[in-house]
């Protein structure tokens, strides 16, 4: 029969060889992650372009209303569609960059 440090040294060899197994899977699954979130970014980051695009041209058509009928918060409104504009325009940007595309 085995002593007691037989049965130590063969349930820690056991628990050494299922840790590696899980480790490995779980390396496997987190490379399956990156790849499938990877294929998203590009198409994200162009999607809020077009956003950016769209809003842009509302903005443009909203201020230029305003300015024909006389309004006096033309600036307050160009600013409020130019600031929503130029954040889209960033956030596809800084969306590129943080995952490396």
């Amino acid at each position: 029969m085995f002593n007691r440090t037989k049965k130590r040294i063969a349930g820690a060899s056991i628990l050494t060889l299922a840790s590696l197994s899980v480790r490995a899977q779980g390396v496997q699954g987190i490379t399956a992650a990156e790849s499938s979130l990877l294929a998203y970014v590009d198409p994200v980051a162009s999607l809020c372009l077009v956003i950016g695009a769209v809003v842009g041209l509302i903005g443009g058509v909203r201020v230029y209303i305003k300015w024909n009928s006389g309004d006096q918060d033309i600036n307050k409104e160009l600013m409020g569609w130019g600031g929503s504009c130029l954040f889209l325009v960033l956030v596809s940007v800084i969306i590129k960059a943080f995952f490396g595309v």
